[in-house]
């Protein structure tokens, strides 16, 4: 495989998992801070922008899936798929905890 396909392997961990914090909190009627919030990332937005931007995550993350061509006849793009996960998924843990002090 060639590296663009291992970095839109990396990128759609990265997406889907961004996905998931923002689409539970939207469908759970709660504010959440997102990219369109003011500050963005820091203040808190609609629960309906943050369905919003969690559907475009998925759309997105699913292309670059497609594109990174993530599969078990491929482990190594599982791994860096589940890295991108990982990353997302710790500096989101590490960000969000600060918007209840705020």
């Amino acid at each position: 495989m060639t590296l663009y396909l291992y970095i839109a392997s990396l990128f759609a961990g990265i997406f889907l998992a961004n996905a998931v914090p923002h689409f539970v909190q939207g469908v759970s009627g709660n504010k959440f801070p997102s990219p369109f919030a003011k500050p963005p990332g820091k203040g808190l937005s609609s629960p309906t922008i943050n369905v919003a931007w969690a559907l475009f995550n998925i759309l997105i993350g699913y292309v670059l899936f497609q594109l990174g061509q993530v599969n078990s006849a491929n482990p190594l793009s599982l791994v860096v798929f589940f890295i991108g996960v990982a990353a997302i998924s710790i500096i989101s843990s590490i960000n969000f905890q600060k918007k209840e002090k705020e």
